[in-house]
């Protein structure tokens, strides 16, 4: 086998390869188009890497870098790490390649990697070779998040509660609707993260604005409206990748949360909109870098059949 490979920084010009080698691999998802990515290349440094080998691309790392010499996959993603083709790339490979990089980034002055690696229920294929890799180049584990999935292959149930709260909430089914612009739902989203967690969101409107025109089949917008006044009362932000339905967004208002309007929003998303996808994640119920473990919020998720999934995070010397 040939074991040659050739690492390369990203560079624009790339852009097209770059993104067909994402579209066709077996564990990446639309976050790692370069539409994506650089909606926010004016808070990050890009620092993406591309291996080769006979001159055809055989893996992508998405990352940035900052002022302390640290090479991070990515800062502006919630995932990250190598991504890898279909075929014809092992755990060897990966290992050869992960090792030709650390060398290179260390003679660089790249002093350590932070690294997230796509949590395993993104993928398309089972594509875990960059853990092994990390493991022999003596990579720790730096942080773990708990996010809830429901596996539609074996699915959990509501549990008593949330199928007796969805009988009396099924008056809200029919008032469910779609938004093209993120303005109501983010109004939402930003006063409820400031209210109870005294946050903002990640994204800005106009930042989701921007998204939304260029993936608007893979990031969609629902929410139940107010009956007090113009806005929503319960809202939620779906990232779908194909294989997971992510909720990016689960946000109410006092009034969304006293009539229980996120009951039969979900179940809506759930159980009719996405119940041909692979998963349902709800995402990660963790402040201070997994370190608090919001239990009443994972309960929450987990009344609607949903169970654990790690979302790992690795600290590499150089």
């Amino acid at each position: 086998m040939d074991n040659k490979f050739e690492i390369i920084r990203y560079n624009r010009e790339m852009k097209d390869e770059w993104d067909t080698f994402v579209s066709c691999s077996r564990n990446s998802t639309f976050l790692f188009m370069r539409d994506y990515m650089d909606y926010h290349s004016d808070r990050f440094c890009d620092c993406s890497w591309v291996v080769r080998r006979k001159g055809r691309i055989v893996g992508l790392l998405p990352a940035n870098i900052t002022e302390d010499g640290i090479l991070h996959s990515h800062q502006g993603l919630t995932y990250g790490g190598w991504i890898l083709p279909l075929s014809h790339i092992d755990g060897e490979d990966v290992l050869v390649f992960f090792e030709e990089s650390a060398r290179m980034w260390r003679s660089m002055g790249i002093k350590g990697l932070d690294y997230k690696p796509l949590p395993y229920i993104y993928f398309l294929r089972p594509s875990q070779d960059d853990l092994y890799a990390l493991f022999r180049l003596g990579g720790e584990v730096s942080e773990v998040n708990l996010s809830m999935a429901i596996d539609y292959v074996s699915p959990g149930s509501f549990d008593k509660l949330r199928k007796r709260t969805f009988l009396k909430t099924t008056r809200f089914s029919d008032k469910i609707v779609e938004m093209q612009d993120p303005d109501r739902m983010m109004d939402v989203i930003s006063e409820c993260l400031a209210e109870r967690h005294g946050v903002s969101p990640v994204h800005t409107c106009d930042e989701m604005r921007i998204l939304k025109s260029r993936f608007p089949e893979n990031i969609r917008f629902f929410g139940i409206p107010s009956h007090r006044n113009d806005g929503m009362a319960a809202v939620v932000c779906i990232y779908d990748t194909g294989v997971v339905a992510h909720a990016q967004y689960i946000a109410t208002t006092e009034e969304g949360r006293g009539e229980n309007m996120l009951t039969p929003l979900f179940a809506y998303l759930i159980q009719e909109l996405y119940s041909d996808r692979r998963f349902f994640d709800f995402g990660t119920s963790n402040e201070d870098n997994g370190m608090f473990l919001n239990s009443g919020l994972l309960r929450q998720k987990a009344s609607f059949g949903a169970s654990g999934v790690a979302y790992m995070r690795y600290s590499l010397v150089l």
